[in-house]
């Protein structure tokens, strides 16, 4: 397991010394550690991990690399053992409406949507696109998309661009990065004309949507679960799109 604490370490810029200090170690230990010459215990590996913020799916391959079993779970969504999760995302999903809310898993898979993003979000989108797994980068880039309705859509595009390529630092995943290349090179569509966020969104850049001949702004947000124990809800995020302005708040709530 030595070269990738390495690796962990020199991504998060960490010195051995940083990262043995943090751990309750020693950097001479750390070093006997990174070149094989020292097999530390399960709960060293946990605590490197921890202080590396290691995302849980890579806490068990340094878990295996170091010999010992894996201890964190990878339970599918619909099993009996995550009811709680399913219960937690199906009430938040239901008291957010009529505003678009979803969840989604590591790989932009959609798992859970409102009636919001079907109604908002989906309209005049592509029948191919919405094919299941339905994924979010997909439908949020691809010309048969959302790609014509948002305004400044290169703007947009950018920003979830560079939202994944920071997901794949901090998450090394090649069916991640196989998806970030596919979506790079969808043809860039200009998307519709608009003057930018006003005083009332500048805080934050806004999602412009047309929907139904009217323009809706959104501020969007990304939610995760704190301190996960399974590698399944350590990769669900909640997003939800707060209307950035009164029309549009009054726009989503008129049937």
């Amino acid at each position: 397991m030595g070269p990738l604490v390495r690796q962990w370490r020199e991504r998060r810029r960490m010195s051995q010394l940083d990262l043995a200090l943090a751990a309750d170690s020693s950097a001479r230990h750390l070093s006997f550690v990174e070149n094989g010459r020292s097999k530390p215990s399960q709960a060293m590996v946990i605590k490197l991990a921890e202080q590396l913020d290691v995302p849980v799916r890579h806490r068990n391959a340094l878990l295996l690399a170091a010999g010992y079993a894996p201890v964190y779970s990878e339970l599918p969504l619909d099993s009996p053992e995550m009811s709680t999760v399913r219960a937690g995302i199906e009430r938040l999903l239901d008291a957010y409406s009529p505003f678009p809310a979803l969840v989604f898993d590591g790989a932009y898979e959609v798992v859970a949507a409102n009636e919001g993003v079907r109604r908002v979000m989906l309209a005049g989108v592509a029948e191919h696109l919405l094919a299941a797994p339905l994924n979010l980068l997909r439908v949020g880039l691809h010309p048969e998309g959302l790609a014509r309705r948002v305004v400044d859509f290169p703007a947009w595009r950018e920003h979830l661009l560079d939202r994944v390529e920071r997901q794949l630092a901090n998450r090394p995943s090649e069916a991640l990065r196989d998806l970030y290349d596919e979506v790079n090179a969808y043809p860039l569509v200009p998307g519709l004309p608009g003057e930018g966020p006003g005083p009332t969104v500048a805080v934050a850049l806004p999602f412009q949507l047309e929907f139904e001949g009217s323009i809706l702004s959104f501020v969007t947000t990304a939610t995760t679960f704190n301190t996960p124990l399974d590698v399944t809800v350590s990769e669900l995020a909640i997003e939800t799109f707060l209307p950035a302005d009164q029309v549009t708040a009054d726009r989503l709530r008129t049937p």
